[in-house]
């Protein structure tokens, strides 16, 4: 038997529940694996909670979960590039919170040997936004990009990602996560009233582009920064505002070759991961409360035994 976490109804973090189902098999051109470490986004969080209710209503028993790490313990037919054993991490839809899951093959990549289960757990779904992001904001070499949020999880990859295309960037975080923030290679910036005066002092060239991962008065400062021009202002967080002020809202584009390219820089040392608290699967509405918080640093991780 396998244990996933579900919930029945919208609501506060206690609605998860684990709950006992048959193990999965492995069909064509997929793999079982037996999960090590699962991350936990804000994605989830607004999930559970209904956020999305209105216009996307969801049919109950709902799985979270959108990215996961384990071991590869069942090869389904015509998969010969990974045999059992084999340490993989793996992007999905909605059912990373589990101690088994089933994969098509070309939802996976390799786990790097140094990475650890925690950190492999948290990558794939908030660096790949990260990296699509970039990608569509087109940043390169001797641009300087704002990210607001950027001690988060997807904007302190995006920190990492953006400083190995050669760019300058600046981050908004509290005070408390400026030191973190240095380390990372970007200049900290505080939040709050008089944010746009504060990044001019920081950029005095200007700011190329912006990537928000906040929302709210974020988005109409990031407009007064670039003059008005929001064709390379991009969220991942605020609808409302985004439509209101002509801002695109991103999702994430995923992929095998990115997930490579990501476990590449980690193993040269490019990449650091930072995950800031870990619970068992069955303390996955404990991950919720952490995570509801606001003020995770990096990512959070449900490990399995």
């Amino acid at each position: 038997m396998a244990t996933i976490i579900v919930f029945n109804e919208y609501g506060g973090p206690d609605v998860l529940q684990p709950v006992e189902v048959p193990d999965p098999q492995a069909g064509p051109g997929q793999v079982r694996v037996r999960v090590r470490a699962a991350g936990v986004q804000p994605f989830d969080v607004a999930t559970r909670r209904g956020d999305f209710a209105a216009y996307n209503p969801l049919q109950f028993p709902v799985r979270l979960g959108n990215e996961a790490a384990g071991v590869i313990d069942q090869v389904g037919a015509g998969v010969t590039d990974f045999v059992e054993g084999d340490e993989v991490i793996a992007f999905l839809t909605m059912e990373g919170y589990a101690d088994t899951v089933v994969v098509p093959v070309d939802q996976v990549g390799r786990k790097p040997a140094k990475m650890s289960w925690a950190e492999a757990g948290v990558l794939t779904a908030s660096a790949q936004t990260a990296y699509t992001a970039l990608d569509e904001l087109q940043i390169a070499e001797g641009d300087t990009l704002l990210i607001h949020a950027a001690a988060g999880g997807v904007g302190s990859f995006a920190v990492q990602l953006a400083r190995v295309r050669g760019a300058t960037v600046i981050g908004t975080a509290s005070e408390r996560n400026h030191e973190y923030l240095s380390s990372l290679g970007a200049v900290p910036v505080t939040y709050g009233p008089g944010l746009v005066e504060r990044v001019r002092a920081a950029a005095p060239q200007g700011v190329d582009a912006v990537l928000d991962c906040i929302g709210g008065d974020a988005l109409q400062a990031s407009v007064e920064l670039l003059g008005g021009r929001t064709e390379r202002i991009v969220t991942i967080a605020d609808w409302v505002n985004a439509s209101r002020l002509g801002i695109r809202r991103i999702g994430t584009e995923r992929s095998v070759a990115k997930l490579t390219d990501l476990t590449r820089l980690y193993d040269e040392g490019k990449l650091v991961i930072e995950v800031a608290a870990t619970f068992p699967l069955d303390r996955a509405a404990d991950a919720h409360r952490q995570v509801e918080t606001g003020h995770v640093r990096g990512k959070v991780a449900l490990v399995v035994d």
